[in-house]
């Protein structure tokens, strides 16, 4: 028996209340126009775009300097404190127009006499500098390159 106070009430889902399929393609363009101007997060903007890891280099070279002539002129673009380490570590970028290496030098914490300088990426032209000095600096690396 039915309750009068609470009349039954039957709900049916009708094709006609969805919407059509371009106004569906319509609302992904706009989400997609909102995420370009920037006002949406956009979820794995970058998810297959990925750049492909430059070349790494690490020297481990004993100096009482940090900065080594290796040939190259460098420009330093930051510094910043280490965790677990007293001393900072330096960021330099390569000075000659469109080649995009970058290099780290830092000091060892347990021997502050090693300085480790690493190298991201392959100079895309020539040495700009003399490197006649550059021959005992040589013999004193060690090179690791697995990162």
């Amino acid at each position: 028996m039915e309750d009068q106070r609470y009349p039954r009430v039957v709900l049916e889902s009708s094709p006609l209340l969805a919407p059509p399929p371009h106004d569906l393609a319509m609302i992904k363009q706009d989400d997609h126009d909102a995420m370009m101007m920037g006002l949406v997060p956009e979820k794995d903007k970058n998810k297959g775009d990925r750049k492909s890891k430059k070349p790494r280099f690490a020297f481990q070279t004993r100096s009482q300097v940090d900065i080594l002539d290796d040939g190259y002129r460098w420009r330093k673009y930051g510094q910043k404190a280490v965790k677990n380490n007293t001393f900072p570590r330096s960021y330099y970028r390569c000075t000659h127009e469109g080649c995009n290496v970058k290099k780290q030098i830092q000091r060892l914490c347990k021997d502050e006499g090693v300085v480790v300088t690493t190298y991201e990426g392959m100079h895309s032209h020539p040495i700009q500098k003399s490197t006649d000095n550059f021959d005992h600096i040589l013999a004193q690396m060690q090179i690791y390159t697995s990162f």
